[in-house]
């Protein structure tokens, strides 16, 4: 038989079957982490004279040859030898003869995948979260320059209360943040070696799984071989991660889309980050912000994929957790490609700081200010939110803004109105006074700035 495990059977493989079952399309992604886990493996059995150190040698030899052929894309993977592991295995034996065989002692494919996933993750959750620290730093590069920016707080889509924009912006700096933290806690379950569990039961080999731990960095060994082929609870960790951080770039861009609307026109987006159309020549549509809301949908899919692949599997190993590695590598190159458009898009645009400070001054967000100024003349709140809310439905009738009322005609709504009322109206100062710890007053806002420097280490 043609297959390296074909010994028990007396027939080839269906082809159909065979294309059904091989994961080879995808799973060649873990080429290089397959052949670290090979490389640390076979140095293990050397050491522990499980086989020759000469056989070692020549097979750690011959896997760095591949390696080298690998990074240089002259590997043609095959559908007939059906996954990543079996296609090194099969050019291992041909480039050094049977030799190569004796790779696979003392460990089963089973094992052997788990691994390949968890090194590819650890690499791949570290350069995200570097990618996340771009897009926090682009965010502080428009905060810091919009501390004095005023922009329409909203709260229903419907104004509320004025804010600083940059207050606005570092709001998404902190989703990010604890996107980054996430990252970093799972590290911890990535960090787990399977390697030396074998098929499910272990192995009959002496073999020494803290020498591969220690070779490839793991920090903690599966204690229990059955958890150790059939877990998939650090990939489904990191699918939620996702998720989580594609919900959160979901958000900024659909302020992103509205922002940029010419409803709003609050920023307008680089060209290099937006399309045109092919039939109305004055458009400028925001195709990326777009295409970064319409993909968080993927990684949602990708997660209740997964999860619905595990919720009736019993121990240990199944041909159904194949279904593993796909929705893993999107996720991961949608995050990718994601965090590395949404750092240059928000640092590159630019801010209409005269449009959004004149929404301030044509609507009512100040009128709360008008209540806590009654509030400190004594007037009970409840009674103080009355009397503001005649006030803004007499200002609607009479097609004025807050700051446009005489203060006779405040007078008529209650005696407690003096002249000051206007500077408390003014939207500096109601942006000002809003300076207890995390408000939206210069003066927090420089301060969640510097604490978010210390985050980044800037």
């Amino acid at each position: 038989m043609s297959k390296l495990w074909g010994g028990r059977f007396t027939k080839e493989t269906n082809k159909l079957v065979e294309e059904f079952t091989a994961s080879i399309s995808f799973d060649q992604k873990l080429a290089k982490e397959d052949i670290a886990g090979s490389l640390a493996h076979v140095q293990m059995l050397g050491e522990c004279g499980i086989i020759p150190l000469e056989d070692a040698d020549k097979i750690k030899e011959g896997l760095l040859e591949i390696k080298t052929m690998v990074d240089q894309n002259e590997v043609e993977f095959l559908v007939e030898d059906e996954d990543i592991h079996m296609n090194i295995e099969k050019l291992l034996i041909e480039k050094i003869g049977p030799v190569g065989g004796k790779l696979h002692t003392g460990r089963s494919r089973n094992d052997q995948v788990a691994t390949d996933m968890h090194l590819y993750l650890r690499t791949k959750t570290t350069e995200l979260i570097k990618l996340l620290e771009d897009v926090q730093g682009a965010l502080l590069v428009q905060a810091k320059e919009n501390i004095h920016t005023l922009i329409p707080g909203y709260t229903h889509l419907q104004r509320a209360q004025p804010v600083s924009f940059a207050h606005h912006l570092m709001a998404y700096f902190w989703m990010f943040e604890r996107d980054k933290e996430r990252l970093i806690d799972s590290l911890k379950r990535v960090n787990w070696l399977p390697l030396g569990a074998g098929a499910l039961a272990g192995t009959t080999f002496p073999i020494k799984r803290e020498r591969v731990a220690e070779l490839l960095g793991f920090e903690t060994i599966y204690p229990n071989s059955m958890d150790a082929v059939s877990d998939r609870d650090f990939i489904l960790e990191f699918l939620s991660i996702g998720s989580i951080i594609m919900t959160h770039i979901s958000r900024l861009s659909e302020e992103l889309v509205i922002w940029s609307s010419q409803e709003f026109q609050f920023v307008e987006l680089d060209d290099s980050f937006c399309t045109g159309s092919s039939i109305m020549p004055q458009k400028k549509n925001p195709d990326v912000p777009e295409l970064l809301r319409g993909k968080t949908g993927r990684t949602y899919g990708n997660l209740i994929g997964l999860l619905t692949v595990l919720k009736g599997l019993p121990l240990a190993y199944n041909k159904d957790l194949q279904e593993d590695k796909e929705g893993m590598f999107d996720t991961v190159e949608t995050l990718e490609g994601s965090l590395m458009l949404l750092a240059p898009m928000i640092e590159s645009m630019t801010v209409n700081k005269d449009i959004m400070r004149k929404a301030i001054n044509n609507d009512f967000s100040n009128a709360t200010d008008i209540a806590d100024y009654l509030v400190r003349k004594g007037l009970p709140f409840r009674e103080a939110h009355e009397v503001i809310g005649k006030i803004v439905l007499y200002s609607i009738q009479q097609q004025k803004f807050l700051l446009d009322l005489s203060f006779e005609e405040y007078q008529e709504f209650s005696s407690l109105f003096e002249e000051d009322i206007y500077e408390v109206l003014s939207p500096e100062h109601v942006v000002a006074v809003r300076n207890s710890f995390g408000g939206t007053s210069p003066e927090q806002v420089e301060q969640q700035i510097k604490l978010a420097e210390s985050k980044l280490g800037k």
